[in-house]
């Protein structure tokens, strides 16, 4: 039986199928078996879950970029034939995509746009020289155009919120920054919760952040940091990124430290919102 809150809003979603890829050196795997390839499958997935609205994503996780940008009309099909749906368009940090984000970027202005995604899981960093002028040009376009930027954490590497964390004091004044999974991971949660998140907010960056792939205690923690320091109830987004991710277990997770009051509203609709329409 599927569990569901009166109204809900998923604020981090994929659409496309990816080609399958020999993963960690075995063999050729295609993880994501609840991906959706057409916008139909979409609308059927939001109508079992009683989704109102979401923000749908190109699918991404192959090293191959092509496979995701290929997956950019498809994501704004779906939010031009659903007034549900929003979407994001994938976009690149590496130089040698510029040509790709030209194609991705000149489709801001269309209906349905909400917000720019983009992640370091397929090569690039924060500091690589070769991502600077992506990189700013992706973040400039989002303020330029009122848009999201949609940014993936994960603990380590080029994702982890040490690095991503600069993103928000570089650009989080002008630009709108969406933070997925909370920052990522144990050492994410610890750093975000503990501190920085709150930090950003009272200072008056403009950062939000999700649940989705959270730890069993970093929703409960959160509430309790939101309670004590008084600000933050507002950037919390319900998210279930799915196929990455499933709408029960993310759900059961967030409402279990929400409860079913006002914060509960703001954290799987009214934040939704404010921040995607």
């Amino acid at each position: 039986m599927t569990l569901v809150m009166e109204r809900t809003h998923d604020a981090h979603r994929h659409i496309g199928v990816l080609p399958s890829y020999p993963f960690y050196g075995g063999p050729p795997i295609s993880p994501d078996t609840t991906a959706v390839a057409s916008v139909e499958e979409l609308i059927a997935d939001l109508d079992e879950h009683r989704i109102e609205r979401t923000l749908v994503l190109p699918n991404y996780g192959v090293p191959d970029p092509q496979a995701s940008f290929d997956l950019n009309p498809l994501a704004l099909e779906a939010a031009q034939r659903d007034d549900r749906v929003r979407c994001g368009l994938w976009v690149s940090p590496k130089a040698s995509d510029a040509l790709r984000n030209d194609a991705a970027l000149a489709l801001v202005a269309e209906a349905g746009v909400a917000a720019l995604k983009t992640s370091f899981l397929l090569g690039g960093s924060v500091d690589d020289p070769d991502c600077a002028e992506q990189l700013d040009r992706i973040f400039t376009t989002a303020a330029d155009h009122d848009l999201v930027v949609h940014v993936h954490t994960s603990p380590g590497g080029a994702s982890d919120i040490d690095a991503i964390g600069t993103l928000v004091e570089r650009y989080g004044d002008a630009t709108k920054i969406h933070l997925v999974h909370l920052g990522g991971g144990m050492s994410g949660h610890m750093k975000l919760i503990g501190g920085r998140f709150f930090d950003w907010v009272e200072s008056g960056k403009q950062v939000w952040t999700d649940t989705s792939w959270t730890i069993g205690f970093a929703p409960a923690w959160l509430v309790a940091e939101i309670e004590r320091r008084g600000v933050g109830h507002d950037r919390v987004l319900f998210a279930t990124d799915t196929p990455w991710g499933d709408y029960a277990g993310e759900h059961a997770r967030l409402a279990a430290a929400a409860g079913d009051g006002s914060l509960a509203r703001a954290f799987f609709t009214e934040n939704f919102e404010s921040l995607y329409g």
